[in-house]
């Protein structure tokens, strides 16, 4: 078990998301930052798609009662195991008694805390993520609080006695940093109704990520966008990455816990390889979107997909017959 000393500011139980239920209005929801999600999961020795800690902006303080091996990875955040720092993008090993401590981030926005064997709690529809708003899943379905207890599966046993060149800190959280993320998106559906002033501005602006924004989504803030004529559209299916433009022509960009389908005219598509580094974006950050075609979105996503695996195969690597 894992004892929950401080929640943290907003942290929530997540895995690899609630797949085969969009068609009743549930969400497939999920670690916002699937790079840093699967990475942390494969430094532990876990599987790709167990469940790991989200964290927002400042992180938990637990207490173990169990030996195992932690990793956290994503925002900048800073980390102590018994008072002394922890490094990020590493394992390391923990034992009855220590107590991790995740401040306040200081860049980026949200950090995974993966422990070996996962966070045990029950499945809900075939995952362990949490979806606030139908209080669903995780841990009751809502976030951490004090006097919380976490349970965790079976730990792999790892010997974590000398220095790993993982090579991963600096090159894996490249996307992290910045106050102006660059957005790859592709021309949404309803694209080509907006004025040519409005599509100009839609990828020439930057927008700003105001205080309103969460998992559902992020309300962005700069040039208003017009449609070129008044229209009722009916609802039509969003997902992670949408970006809608509502009557105050402010953009909102859909996020993993965000509603399956939607009535405001849908402007562009975030290319998926780019969610990640819109999951990390912080309120006062600035998102400027550039125009990609979607072959050259999946061509891009294949190749990060392609990359991420032969990182967590060298991984695995290093620990072969460790286990």
């Amino acid at each position: 078990m894992i004892d929950v000393m401080d929640g943290g500011f907003f942290t929530t139980v997540q895995d690899g998301g609630r797949s085969g239920y969009r068609h009743a209005g549930v969400p497939v929801g999920g670690a916002m930052d699937a790079w840093a999600y699967r990475l942390a999961n494969a430094l532990v020795g876990n599987e790709e798609d167990e469940a790991v800690l989200e964290a927002t902006m400042a992180g938990p303080t637990l207490r173990f009662h169990v030996e195992t091996v932690i990793a956290v990875c994503g925002g900048d955040f800073p980390c102590k195991l018994n008072g002394r720092p922890l490094p990020l993008w590493k394992p390391a090993i923990v034992r009855p008694g220590d107590i991790l401590e995740i401040g306040v981030c200081r860049a980026g926005w949200r950090a995974y805390i993966a422990v070996s064997g996962g966070i045990a709690v029950p499945p809900v529809m075939g995952s362990r993520s949490t979806y606030v708003p139908a209080r669903l899943g995780g841990l009751s379905g809502r976030p951490l609080q004090p006097g919380d207890a976490l349970p965790t599966g079976a730990a792999c046993r790892h010997r974590v006695a000398k220095p790993l060149r993982w090579g991963l800190a600096r090159s894996a959280s490249r996307y992290i940093g910045g106050k102006t993320k660059m957005v790859r998106a592709v021309p949404g559906p309803e694209y080509c109704e907006f004025t040519p002033e409005s599509c100009g501005q839609f990828f020439a602006a930057r927008y700003e990520v105001t205080p309103q924004s969460d998992r559902i989504g992020y309300r962005l803030f700069g040039p208003a966008l017009a449609l070129g004529r008044e229209r009722e559209m009916v609802s039509e299916a969003v997902v992670f990455g949408t970006v809608q433009v509502p009557a105050s022509g402010q953009p909102i960009v859909l996020m993993a816990d965000s509603q399956t389908t939607g009535g405001y005219p849908r402007i562009a598509q975030v290319a998926a390889a780019d969610l990640p580094v819109l999951a990390q974006a912080r309120p006062g950050d600035c998102v400027q979107f550039q125009p990609i075609a979607p072959e050259e979105a999946e061509r891009l996503y294949i190749e990060q997909q392609q990359r991420l695996g032969r990182w967590i195969a060298a991984i695995r690597r290093q620990w072969g017959g460790e286990q």
